[in-house]
């Protein structure tokens, strides 16, 4: 579950939800790119799984991700949602490219 300050969001089947890390820019001269030119991160944090997608024979298949995990997600991909002034996606499991490992 992802809680913010009261509402609380709970993914369902193999949704999850999660916070876009934003990535500071800078060229190698030092010169820093402000916000309106940066393109949309295709980073963020996972703050809540849903409990997984069913197969066709009923059983629950877990995802592969949890909370905390920093994943890499399709460029254009998701529900965007403002919650309390946090700006959050809820996305499919399918939507994963990739686990960041820091």
């Amino acid at each position: 579950m992802a809680k913010k300050k009261g509402t609380t969001l709970e993914p369902l089947g193999d949704r999850l939800v999660i916070k876009p890390v934003q990535q500071e820019q800078v060229l190698a001269s030092g010169i820093v790119i402000p916000d309106t030119a940066k393109e949309k991160p295709q980073q963020g944090e996972v703050l809540a799984v849903g409990p997984g997608k069913r197969s066709d024979d009923g059983v629950r298949i877990p995802l592969e991700v949890g909370v905390g995990d920093r994943i890499l997600y399709k460029k254009y991909t998701g529900q965007e949602i403002k919650i309390e002034n946090d700006d959050l996606i809820v996305l499919e499991e399918r939507e994963i490219l990739a686990k960041v490992i820091i």
